[in-house]
């Protein structure tokens, strides 16, 4: 099997496929121009003003909630680039942790994807993934795996808009191939998954709330390590010209870890003991949530509560049959990484996690 972290000789630039990235400023898409840089000419979407695609890419300035802006950002892609693109890796998206509604959703994933897909009508298109969300499947429970064919039940707005647009991406897609990506929780060595770093906040901090849990702690999420995520990326486009035109793909770690593992992983790195963790009732947890945010911002919101118990538990074998790709990371082998950068320099990796000391 071909080891994707190989580096192939370098095209001239003329001849180099064309990439579009959107998103192409944030954690993936920042991750991803560098690792196709030397192989493809790359135009990076994305709002205007900082935070900036990486250099490697043009970064071509658009509002994906207006018609004129999109459409002179692709006005500018084929005046530089032609005609012509390999693969369009559409990472922009809206997400907060509020839980309150947002028409942000509807504006920005949902119809903003609309918006892109009609603008590429006029090109030939090659490939377009959509960064979609493991969280749009109904949970399953310990042991049982989520495959591309599980049923979906998104429980919130932001899966919920995922579902929208991977519907909109099948009506609308004309003949450009789809692949809808549905990705695990996104980790680093740095850190990267909010729900991660912000519980390793917790018991660093020795938090009361670190030993407290709501749900069955058995229960648990798949995550994907960035680099792993990267290379899958890498490999969608290397395939696009073998796959079916319409394609869903799992990307997730081949391990889940519990709420218990983590707990014990992090709290033994951190602390050298494990932590015990005690279980209350759901009432209790939403109260003292809704207590934390009236005198504060914490991160735990009372609808989360609802939550708790959700396990994903991703299967992404048919990944590994149709394009090669098997993750090489795990979350368990990395959280002992990811415990010391934050032990060596507490202040950047609470900065580069923004969270809040």
């Amino acid at each position: 099997m071909e080891n994707s972290n190989t580096e192939k000789p370098q095209k001239p630039e003329g001849k180099r496929d064309v990439i579009v990235v959107s998103g192409s400023s944030g954690m993936i898409g920042t991750a991803l121009i560098h690792k196709l840089a030397a192989q493809y000419r790359i135009a990076g979407l994305d709002n205007g003003g900082y935070p900036y695609p990486p250099m490697e890419a043009e970064c071509v300035c658009m509002e994906i909630r207006d018609d004129k802006s999109v459409e002179s950002a692709f006005d500018r892609i084929r005046y530089e680039y032609g005609n012509k693109i390999a693969s369009v890796v559409h990472l922009a998206a809206y997400y907060d942790f509020l839980g309150k509604p947002s028409d942000l959703y509807d504006k920005i994933t949902v119809k903003g994807t609309e918006r892109l897909m009609k603008f590429l009508q006029k090109f030939e298109v090659e490939q377009f993934i959509f960064s979609s969300s493991m969280l749009v499947y109904k949970p399953s429970s310990p042991g049982v795996k989520i495959t591309e064919e599980s049923p979906l039940e998104p429980k919130w707005d932001y899966p919920k808009s995922k579902v929208a647009t991977e519907k909109i991406l099948h009506e609308q897609r004309g003949k450009i191939p789809v692949v809808n990506l549905r990705i695990a929780g996104v980790y680093s060595e740095q850190g990267g998954s909010i729900p991660i770093t912000n519980q390793i906040q917790r018991i660093y901090q020795k938090q009361i709330t670190a030993r407290l849990y709501p749900a069955n702690t058995a229960h648990g999420s798949t995550y994907v390590n960035l680099d792993d995520l990267i290379n899958c990326i890498v490999k969608t486009i290397e395939k696009r010209k073998e796959l079916p035109p319409e394609i869903v793909l799992n990307a997730g770690d081949v391990e889940t870890l519990s709420y218990k593992d983590l707990q014990d992983i992090i709290s033994l790195e951190i602390n050298g003991k494990k932590s015990g963790i005690i279980h209350i009732p759901k009432w209790f947890a939403k109260a003292g949530a809704f207590m934390q945010n009236i005198f504060g911002k914490a991160f735990i919101k009372p609808w989360m509560i609802d939550l708790a118990d959700d396990h994903f538990e991703m299967d992404s074998s048919k990944t590994k049959k149709l394009i090669g790709w098997q993750p090489q990371h795990g979350l368990r082998d990395t959280l002992p990484r990811m415990i010391k950068n934050l032990k060596d320099n507490p202040e950047n990796f609470y900065k580069l996690n923004k969270l809040k000391k």
